[in-house]
């Protein structure tokens, strides 16, 4: 593990975040960008050798991470709100590996108090590597 990416990752992350959407001490550590569309929340992550798994791809719960993320951020941009996550399901499909990943998250069915999410996380040639479906309590009032 590059021990200096990841402990200039970590200062970077205490000395710049804010404890709200798209500032927050694990966006700033992961190093995400979020960028939004009319439809969707999209989240690049530039894979660092300190958010590996023992095998050497991207961690699991950081995938998972990233793709929560985009669907409640998503929710927080369209409604001015926060939406909790109620049931989530992530799919693996290949692994991630160093380079950069990206997120789109977009709904499948928006409610009043419930809605229906998907993210799908693919690499920079397009190739899906995992994706979640997810329920999102909407915020209220």
């Amino acid at each position: 593990m590059n021990e200096e990416a990841a402990r200039a990752a970590f200062e970077t992350a205490l000395s710049t975040y804010e404890q709200k959407f798209e500032t927050f001490f694990l966006a700033r550590l992961f190093g995400l960008e979020i960028a939004y569309t009319d439809e969707t929340c999209v989240v690049e992550i530039p894979v660092a050798d300190f958010m590996s798994n023992p095998q050497g791809s991207l961690h699991g719960g950081v995938i998972a991470f990233a793709l929560d993320v985009s669907m409640g951020h998503l929710i927080k941009h369209r409604t001015g709100k926060a939406g909790i996550t109620l049931e989530m399901k992530v799919q693996y499909m290949r692994p991630a590996m160093p380079g950069r990943v990206r997120c789109e998250g977009r709904f499948l069915r928006i409610g009043r108090t419930v809605s229906q999410m998907e993210s799908r996380m693919t690499d920079a040639g397009g190739k899906l590597l995992a994706m979640a479906t997810a329920t999102w309590q909407m915020p209220q009032g």
